[in-house]
């Protein structure tokens, strides 16, 4: 086992789709830091961000890595080129969290904790394109291999079904088309390659849901 030194309060690990490169969001720090999978070595000084940076999502082309800046609300964009800090910081809603990026490249989701929503970033411009109203607390999100469906956790209750839910949201028209019951207090959620599937972390009952899409 090897142990590599980042800055304080690591939170959130996010790899490039090569293997070559891992970022880490140190959140206690405001911070991330670039490491070199070939030398397992910190190749950057960390990058400072907004407040508390944390959930983290490399673009499929790798040319940049989007953090959600949960305590300033924020989503800052890095250019991997120069591993850098782009552009000024995309304002979401209210506690920023899990992260992902559509299998194009084009849309950025965020799970918006405190707000209730997500939000969707249009990465040619980086400007928010649209906001969608989903369960109570969502906390992480996951894109189909499609890119047509994406699954949002909701960390607390249902107020309607008393229980709890994970929402679907249709990328096409950007509206929560549907919320399927899970495990309590779901958290991750991950898609399979083949998107048949989606698995979800329920923290609160020791379970995984699964999800037949």
């Amino acid at each position: 086992m090897k142990l590599i030194s980042v800055d304080q309060g690591p939170t959130t690990v996010a790899v490039n789709s090569t293997g070559s490169r891992i970022y880490v969001a140190n959140y206690s720090s405001n911070t991330v830091s670039v490491i070199d999978t070939a030398t397992d070595a910190v190749i950057r000084s960390p990058i400072t961000f907004g407040a508390l940076p944390y959930g983290l999502a490399v673009s499929p082309d790798e040319r940049h890595v989007y953090v959600g800046n949960s305590g300033s609300n924020t989503v800052s964009v890095i250019d991997t080129s120069i591993d850098a800090v782009v552009d000024s910081p995309i304002l979401v809603g209210l506690t920023p969290g899990g992260i992902a990026v559509d299998p194009a490249g084009s849309r950025v989701y965020v799970a918006n904790f405190h707000s209730n929503t997500v939000s969707v970033i249009d990465t040619a411009s980086n400007g928010v394109v649209a906001t969608i109203l989903v369960g109570l607390d969502p906390y992480t999100v996951a894109v189909d291999p499609t890119g047509s469906y994406v699954y949002v956790t909701n960390f607390e209750p249902d107020p309607v079904q008393d229980d709890y839910r994970v929402s679907v949201i249709d990328t096409t028209s950007n509206r929560q088309v549907v919320t399927v019951p899970v495990g309590v207090a779901p958290i991750g959620v991950a898609v399979a390659p083949n998107g048949r599937r989606a698995y979800v972390a329920n923290s609160a009952s020791s379970s995984v849901s699964v999800i037949d899409i």
